[in-house]
């Protein structure tokens, strides 16, 4: 495989795992719709698509036998939201069609030392959120605001202990979003934890040369058979035209062509 098809193959691979993003302030429903035209397109599927939950309902309309996955957010994005709200929002967007449910940790809490928020939030929104091969429950740590390594670790056992099928660095909302870092130690609590569960790098992700650092190390540290669409995600609203630039022939700066 010359230097050109390998960016070609790692574009399409990466284009496989995205969860086209939009979350802006002022997303409207034909954002929305162009958002899904994106999604299932002539280059390839992305994973799924993630919309704020008053968006599920036209989204899994849209991407209605497409084979696009419905995500969205609970919680989201200061993860300080009251329980009873959190499990009636989450209640409704798994009516309305959602497959995936991105719940913000109570990172805050956490990092105050108090597990006793988090572990009450994650047990309820877990009892909601059906535990088939349909659905997913994807735990935001907010990695960028948590103070060190060691919370992080702390943050990424916990949640996968109460029943993340998932990880997920960040909400994209804040100074710091995913970051090699984060992930490497994510990796680790998922390998040393022994249970199948995901990882989602979002936020900043946006050149192929972001996603291959990701995928590089995932491989390394879980295996090169390990990533696949259920368990990885890049959580991202640019990188998919980055990735399509690469797939067709125009790549979009010297970082990817591999200069």
């Amino acid at each position: 495989m010359n230097h050109d098809s390998a960016h070609v193959a790692t574009a399409r691979r990466a284009l496989s795992l995205v969860d086209l993003t939009d979350l802006g302030e002022a997303a409207t429903a034909d954002d929305v719709i162009g958002l899904c035209v994106r999604a299932h397109g002539p280059h390839g599927s992305v994973a799924a698509v993630c919309v704020w939950p008053r968006f599920v309902a036209l989204a899994a309309t849209a991407l209605n036998g497409t084979g696009v996955r419905i995500a969205t957010v609970t919680n989201f994005p200061s993860g300080a939201e009251p329980l009873t709200d959190v499990v009636a929002q989450t209640v409704r967007a798994l009516e309305d069609g959602a497959d995936e449910i991105d719940v913000v940790l109570p990172y805050r809490a956490l990092s105050a030392g108090d597990t006793e928020v988090a572990t009450a939030l994650l047990d309820a929104v877990r009892a909601v959120v059906p535990a088939d091969s349909r659905h997913l429950l994807k735990v935001i740590l907010e990695t960028g605001e948590l103070r060190n390594e060691g919370i992080i670790d702390e943050a990424a056992r916990l949640a996968i202990r109460l029943g993340a099928d998932f990880i997920k660095t960040s909400t994209g909302k804040t100074a710091v979003s995913a970051t090699l870092a984060a992930t490497g130690i994510m990796l680790t609590a998922i390998h040393d934890l022994d249970r199948r569960v995901g990882l989602k790098p979002s936020g900043g992700i946006r050149t192929l040369a972001d996603a291959r650092s990701y995928l590089q190390q995932a491989d390394e540290m879980m295996g090169a058979e390990w990533v696949t669409p259920s368990t990885f995600r890049f959580g991202a609203s640019g990188l998919l035209d980055a990735l399509i630039a690469v797939i067709v022939g125009e790549p979009s700066g010297p970082e990817e062509r591999g200069y």
